[in-house]
């Protein structure tokens, strides 16, 4: 066994700060793909009504993101954008923005919990992944709530750049709404060139 996995061992057993981690935006044909970090403290009370941020609406979402930022010990939100994603591929431009996330609270966790099947490489601490986490731990909950909100508040602003989109109602996602949009304007600088809807709108006469 490798000390990796000792560690991965002790975490377990222990009492621990475990950082949740999830994702936001990876299927939409523009804008970044968002991931966060929540990392909370045992000690303090926890927070009501967290649920996967799929399950919530968008107003509960932006109250409980306030108490997620005032309550949590640490968290990190990071926006990997769209260079980025049509440069790596978006599974590997996920897995940077989680290492990212998880680094950025790295100087409190011990542990991380990762959504999904997949664990990033090049992690600080020991980690697991957890399918269906958004549905079952609080802190990869949390997680998703705070990458969920940014990620639709930037698609907001992006929206008053872009209006011809309709960018505020669909936040990305290949609506049909969307794609008419996109063939008749073709892409905007926020569009994913590596996703084949985008690439298709290009490359028609």
């Amino acid at each position: 066994m490798s000390l990796f996995d000792d560690a991965a061992l002790l975490a377990r057993q222990a009492p621990r700060l475990v950082a949740g981690v999830d994702e936001a935006g990876r299927g939409p044909l523009a804008g970044p793909v968002a991931v966060a970090a929540v990392v909370f403290d045992p000690e303090r009370p926890r927070i009501n009504g967290l649920d996967d941020s799929k399950a919530l609406t968008a107003l509960r979402r932006d109250q409980l993101y306030d108490r997620i930022i005032e309550r949590a010990l640490a968290y990190k939100i990071v926006m990997v954008n769209v260079a980025e994603i049509d440069s790596l591929n978006i599974f590997q431009a996920t897995m940077q923005g989680m290492r990212l996330a998880v680094e950025g609270v790295g100087h409190v966790a011990q542990f991380a919990r990762i959504d999904g099947n997949k664990i990033p490489k090049g992690l600080p601490c020991p980690a697991e992944a957890l399918v269906g986490g958004d549905a079952i731990d609080r802190s990869i909950m949390a997680a998703s709530i705070l990458a969920k909100v940014s990620r639709d508040r930037f698609m907001l602003e992006l929206h008053q750049q872009h209006p011809e989109y309709g960018f505020d109602q669909h936040k990305g996602y290949g609506t049909p709404f969307h794609m008419a949009a996109l063939r008749a304007h073709g892409p905007c600088p926020q569009h994913r060139r590596s996703f084949a809807p985008v690439r298709a709108c290009l490359q028609a006469p």
